[in-house]
């Protein structure tokens, strides 16, 4: 009988973006000895026990929650079972949640892992597959999304503010001028005459949901009704923005249901 093999450690990391950096791995007994980073280190354990010590215990991460190391805390961590185990994580520098929370304390999760539905889902689209890269104004979207979402595991009780419509308006106005191209959340900002942070979270409370999904709401508008009036999927896909027809096909289903080439052949007159 030939025994098999065990599975070798790897680690793969995402293309650079603007603001964060992505990976993912697997280990089969002890992956790293006790560091620290000077970064938040989140993540999520897909499979297998991840064990590490981590503030005077010893902590266990299963698939379901999410970890959340602090900047500058010590930590080591190693398999918590002979299946080992594989976890994405996402290093984002504490001056940019800083720039989001705009001069609050730092959230910080005690146990290093927290089981709160709102963290795990903030946090999905940056802990996606690292071979996807991430829209840089859907990473700002979920930049800002998971540093309220840390606020709220930690216990922080939401800030108040009068939201500036005037700003918001110019960057709606602007999205809707600038369809057929990029858009990040610096050009949305400079047209707006707003901070980022700022605009980010008003555009939320003004419009009832952020730029990155206005962005691809507007443009699934544009696409439909480009495919209404004959246009070839592809050629809709491309002139309403979209990176490709398979672009427009996953935004279109996760958005209505269904995929553009059914609702077209559904349309009747």
């Amino acid at each position: 009988m030939t025994a098999t093999k065990p599975a070798q450690d790897w680690i793969k990391r995402a293309e650079p973006s603007g603001h964060v950096e992505r990976i993912e791995a697997y280990f089969r007994g002890h992956g790293y000895d006790m560091h620290r980073h000077d970064t938040y280190a989140i993540g999520r354990t897909l499979a297998g026990v991840q064990s590490f010590h981590y503030r005077r215990g010893y902590r266990h991460s299963l698939p379901g929650g999410t970890i959340v190391l602090h900047p500058d805390e010590v930590h080591d961590g190693q398999a918590g079972t002979d299946a080992g185990f594989r976890y994405r994580m996402v290093y984002v520098k504490p001056a940019l949640i800083q720039q989001i929370l705009g001069g609050r304390p730092l959230p910080f999760i005690r146990d290093g892992i927290s089981a709160d539905p709102r963290l795990y889902a903030a946090t999905e689209a940056l802990l996606q597959s690292t071979t996807r890269p991430i829209d840089p104004l859907r990473e700002d979207d979920a930049l800002y999304e998971m540093a309220q979402a840390l606020c709220a595991a930690a216990g922080h009780k939401a800030l108040r503010r009068l939201p500036d419509y005037a700003a918001a308006n110019r960057a709606r106005h602007y999205i809707h001028a600038s369809l057929e191209q990029a858009i990040t959340l610096e050009q949305l900002a400079r047209a707006a005459g707003a901070d980022r942070w700022s605009l980010s979270r008003d555009f939320r409370a003004l419009f009832g949901t952020s730029p990155y999904r206005y962005v691809m709401l507007r443009r699934l508008d544009q696409a439909r009704r480009l495919i209404a009036a004959g246009r070839p999927l592809a050629d809709a896909a491309a002139d309403a923005g979209f990176t490709d027809q398979s672009h427009l096909t996953r935004r279109h289903v996760q958005t209505y249901g269904l995929t553009p080439d059914r609702w077209r052949r559904m349309l009747q007159g």
